[in-house]
């Protein structure tokens, strides 16, 4: 059975993307979605003595095969000072490792929030040239600015017209996946 694989790239317990893709999720009506948090997901600093002295985890393995499976992606990345966080890059790193091909061809809606009124542009660049160097079809990208003042945890994107960028983005992945 296809599935739409959904996760933040942040390991935060508190991470505002995590409460971004999870709402995202909750909008999408009769398709199977697989949320990842990635809190429950520690990855060690990617260095090539670590990986080979203890090679490749099962988590990691597991994530790559969800990725391959998926009929689509839907990644909400954080910002750390313009760029992806640490954490990210290094899943990066770790799954490109493990088969450069990862994510070739694969359907992404790409998602960033931040409490700024950038709202994560700067690592959402970032992060679209990365996957697709490794062969993502970024399908649309969208930034939430001033995460604390246009989000509410029961009624989601409360700006009208980014909730309608919003759910116009997520229609467009919708069509293009099936």
């Amino acid at each position: 059975m296809s599935f739409i694989l959904a996760f933040a790239g942040s390991n935060s317990s508190a991470s505002i993307n995590f409460e971004l893709v999870k709402y995202t999720c909750s909008l999408i009506g009769t398709e199977e979605v697989r949320l990842m948090n990635m809190s429950n997901c520690p990855f060690p600093m990617y260095s090539m003595d670590y990986e080979k002295e203890h090679g490749y985890s099962n988590a990691l393995n597991e994530f790559k095969r969800d990725i391959q499976f998926s009929k689509g992606v839907i990644i909400s990345v954080n910002e750390h000072n313009s760029y992806p966080s640490a954490y990210f890059k290094n899943l990066l790193d770790w799954l490109s490792r493990l088969d450069r091909d990862f994510i070739r061809d694969k359907k992404v809606l790409l998602m960033a929030t931040s409490p700024g009124k950038r709202g994560g542009i700067g690592a959402l660049e970032v992060s679209s040239a990365l996957l697709k160097r490794f062969g993502a079809h970024i399908v649309g990208t969208f930034s939430l600015p001033q995460f604390k003042e246009n989000f509410d945890a029961y009624k989601g994107i409360v700006d009208a017209d980014l909730a309608q960028a919003h759910q116009n983005l997520l229609k467009d992945f919708l069509k293009v996946i099936d």
